[in-house]
């Protein structure tokens, strides 16, 4: 969006669902023939080394410039591996990019690296702007649709999009690192005016809008006047929010989320055990957290609860413990996760100081008690204690009844799934009575 404001032309192309250039020999044919500035997102670590042999591919004589967080996090190894990057932008990348194809002055655009014969040159660091200053994104740019989809499995056919109201957050969880930029910079809370989230969420298509902020609640006052826009002018979306147990210390708030259509909250419980709440310094304990989700289980909430596991002198047991309680505090899905030390969160130190624990190279942790195999056979025992069939059936029923999901993905479902929901659902709509459901 920023680059389209300066250049004749913007052809996004997304490797990841446009199947016309996933030849390479059809990609590298079509930038020849129309482009003349390429720039490559790099932007999670799990392609990292597919999209350095993507780089590699690409026309050398066309100019390269490469952005994201894995590209800030691994600048030299970047210029090494591929030689023919021209500049790396670092950080939040709106005002830089702008200032490239303006045609300023490199040594004078800040948070960029780039070559200089032979040399690379670092130039200082861009401050981080307030996010009210920057466009958000005109999707009429993108060439896809994209729906809620998991490891290729389209389970909901709905239209799906992600909004960010807000970057930043003023929260301090020792693990966390969202709020720190690759770079070492805080990226202090800084909000859109509702009206504008609101403005971009009425001209989105998808049904389905996942707001992406590390907390959307951040400001109740604020979170409450984009709830009422959104009320008052009948925006008919269904959305996922990430949210604080403190949410709950406002009740008119949860009601105008409800009646905004907020239905799946994302709350990061992290942990069953007091101890390991205060190591990660997450501001609250576990009867806070039974008191919180008392109260959200009086809404039509879908609640899914993030859970870290492998902390800092924790036995298997505790660790198993987070099946229990998060059936006692009553959430609809859990994603357990490995205690990970990226580069500038905290943890990391607290890691380092503790003998007989380790990082391996993508920073997750692990213990000379615990490998990174056995932390993954946990994980897998935590999915497999919690995702009973049971608990799987719920779930589907749950977001069926709150209108997430429609009769028609039931048959995206494995078969197994799909003829019990499906009886399932034939008895709560017809009373048992055999009555046909249109598939799609």
């Amino acid at each position: 969006t920023a680059l389209a404001q300066d250049v004749g032309q913007v052809t996004l192309i997304d490797l990841r669902v446009e199947q016309e250039y996933r030849d390479l020999s059809s990609l590298t044919q079509f930038i020849r023939q129309r482009i003349d500035l390429l720039c490559v997102s790099v932007d999670v670590n799990f392609y990292f080394p597919q999209v350095c042999n993507l780089l590699n591919y690409l026309p050398p004589e066309i100019p390269l410039i490469v952005g994201g967080k894995q590209a800030t996090d691994h600048v030299a190894e970047l210029f090494q591996i591929c030689p023919h990057i021209a500049i790396i932008v670092r950080g939040e990348g709106e005002e830089t990019i702008r200032e490239i194809t303006q045609g300023k002055d490199l040594k004078d655009i800040l948070g960029i690296s780039y070559k200089d014969n032979g040399r690379i040159i670092h130039n200082p660091n861009r401050p981080l702007p307030p996010v009210d200053t920057l466009q958000y994104p005109d999707r009429r740019l993108r060439r896809a649709t994209y729906r809620a989809n998991s490891k290729g499995v389209k389970y909901i056919n709905a239209k799906f999009d992600t909004v960010l109201t807000a970057r930043g957050c003023p929260y301090n969880c020792k693990f966390c690192n969202f709020s720190m930029n690759p770079l070492g910079q805080k990226r202090e809370y800084s909000a859109r005016a509702p009206e504008s989230v609101v403005e971009e969420i009425q001209s989105l298509k998808a049904q389905v809008i996942f707001l992406a902020d590390d907390n959307f609640c951040v400001d109740p006052k604020r979170t409450e006047r984009i709830c009422d826009l959104l009320i008052q002018q009948k925006v008919r979306k269904k959305f996922m929010a990430f949210v604080r147990i403190e949410v709950t210390r406002y009740p008119e708030l949860l009601k105008k989320l409800e009646q905004a259509g907020v239905q799946i909250l994302f709350i990061g419980v992290e942990s069953p055990h007091d101890r390991v709440l205060q190591q990660l310094n997450k501001g609250f304990t576990s009867q806070e957290v039974r008191a919180a989700f008392k109260i959200l289980r009086e809404y039509e909430f879908f609640l899914h609860c993030t859970f870290i596991y492998g902390n800092i002198g924790e036995s298997r047991a505790e660790m198993l413990a987070i099946v229990d309680f998060a059936r006692e505090i009553g959430a609809d899905s859990i994603f357990p996760q490995n205690l990970q030390a990226r580069k500038f969160s905290r943890v990391k130190e607290l890691v380092e100081q503790t003998p007989g624990y380790d990082l391996d190279p993508e920073g997750f942790v692990y213990s000379d008690t615990y490998s990174r195999q056995e932390l993954e056979r946990i994980r897998r025992e935590l999915n497999r204690r919690f995702y009973t069939f049971g608990q799987k059936c719920r779930m589907i029923l749950k977001l069926y009844k709150m209108g997430c999901i429609t009769p028609a993905d039931i048959f995206n479902l494995p078969p197994i799934f799909r003829r019990k929901i499906t009886k399932k659902v034939r008895t709560i709509l017809y009373g048992g009575r055999r009555v046909g459901i249109p598939y799609t």
